[in-house]
């Protein structure tokens, strides 16, 4: 107890400083503006060189890069590197089907759950993804590689999506409603598109290291038996 006549300092608590909000890179900034502006074209350009990259990753992590005989100077530099005209052609792919289909795709989706904030609507909107867009999403990508790759009918066509169809679609039930549930929670809406395009690289170099894979396995078996 103090003194009659002293004066008392109020206790005053200690508040925290707030964290400084982080920066947005300027480069990060300038496309997210482009995503804003032009939405649909820059997904389409980031799509398309994602694709490009994606092919040359899958080609040199499953060690089938293209043979360099019998091509010119340049084509022997671009083969050891892993860039043919399958690179090129999945570029296509991304710039024009994978980056419309998906704006298109997910663009309903979240115009669907817009606004809608309560764990039965997050549940629902995954429920949707994976049971309407991963699907669509897999047939078509699982379509077009088995063109790039060479088949010429539309049962090699089909051979290869039956194939390659549930294998892809369980690991994807697995990965993306774990990338939306971190999405929903942690990211705002306007790095959804960068964050998915980044989630869609890793896991399309895996499934196309993985076929390249078992194409070699294929061919090699093949060769065993015309010799024998």
């Amino acid at each position: 107890m103090s003194a009659p006549g002293t004066l008392v300092k109020p206790v005053v608590a200690a508040v925290p400083a707030l964290p400084p909000k982080p920066a947005v890179h300027p480069l990060l900034a300038a496309y997210l503006l482009r995503l804003a502006t032009r939405p649909l074209l820059t997904k389409c350009i980031t799509s398309g060189t994602l694709g490009f990259f994606q092919e040359i990753l899958a080609v040199n992590l499953a060690n089938a890069r293209p043979s360099p005989q019998g091509k010119s100077e340049l084509g022997r530099v671009l083969a050891k590197a892993g860039i043919d005209s399958r690179a090129l052609k999945l570029a296509a792919y991304g710039f024009f089907i994978s980056a419309p289909m998906g704006h298109t795709l997910v663009g309903l989706l979240q115009k669907t759950f817009q606004g809608r904030t309560s764990t039965g609507a997050k549940v629902a909107q995954i429920v949707a993804s994976n049971a309407l867009v991963a699907p669509i999403q897999t047939v078509v990508y699982l379509s077009a590689t088995a063109i790039i790759n060479g088949a010429k009918t539309v049962q090699d066509v089909i051979k290869t999506v039956k194939l390659g169809f549930f294998p892809m679609i369980r690991i994807t039930w697995i990965t993306s409603p774990l990338a939306l549930i971190v999405a929903q929670n942690y990211l705002s809406p306007e790095l959804w598109v960068p964050y998915f395009n980044l989630i869609s690289f890793i896991l399309g170099t895996y499934f196309n290291m993985r076929a390249k894979k078992q194409k070699a396995l294929l061919d090699a078996k093949k060769r065993e038996g015309k010799d024998l």
